[in-house]
């Protein structure tokens, strides 16, 4: 991942610029999060960004850490008086001293991890999270993975594409249950979305 990284490091103020504003979807799920998580509940997000999405989780009572495996969004982050750790969800620790979290949102993050990694990174997330706990992931709808370039982002990226049932049944297997995956979400390039949502089992893997 540490082209992509890059890739977007070199260009991460017009990333945040050309996602500032967040999708009807995106703000459904924000939604849907608050509404089961409650006022209050503790929130881990990986891939923080521009911190659009923790600002409309705050705004309805939830607590986020914000997290990204990118630098130059952890620095726009802080340079603008927002708390952001620089994490890599495959090999940092992703524990609060607080206590487990109380959901995951993962928001067209994972969809950079490889394939062969995601089944150990949302184990990981399991590992740090209460039974009962939400998660929620969008990644990309395809076949295999490769390089695109596309956005604001001037340098390639890798993505690797899911489809619902391959993806279903990692979540599955990563210690989460009640799995759920909508397909067909389309996306303002005209690319196809999946939506995750899953609870955590009440054993870890």
């Amino acid at each position: 991942m540490d082209e992509t990284v890059r890739s977007y490091d070199r260009d991460a103020a017009a990333y945040v610029a050309s996602t500032a504003t967040m999708t009807d979807a995106v703000r459904a799920r924000v939604e849907a999060l608050a509404a089961h998580a409650g006022t209050g509940a503790r929130v881990l997000e990986i891939g923080s960004g521009g911190g659009r999405d923790a600002l409309a989780m705050e705004a309805l009572g939830l607590w986020v850490r914000r997290t990204d495996i990118t630098p130059g969004f952890v620095e726009l982050l802080r340079a603008e008086g927002q708390q952001c750790d620089l994490v890599d969800p495959l090999v940092d620790d992703l524990a609060s001293p607080e206590g487990a979290y109380d959901a995951v949102w993962a928001n067209a993050s994972l969809l950079h991890v490889a394939r062969q990694d995601l089944p150990v990174v949302l184990a990981r997330l399991a590992s740090v999270t209460r039974a009962g706990a939400l998660l929620l992931v969008a990644v990309t709808e395809g076949d295999g993975d490769g390089w695109s370039t596309h956005g604001s982002i001037s340098s390639p990226r890798h993505f690797t594409y899911w489809r619902a049932g391959a993806l279903r049944d990692v979540v599955a297997g990563a210690g989460w249950t009640d799995v759920a995956v909508r397909s067909g979400i389309a996306g303002h390039r005209g690319e196809s979305w999946l939506e995750v949502s899953a609870v955590r089992d009440s054993v870890s893997p």
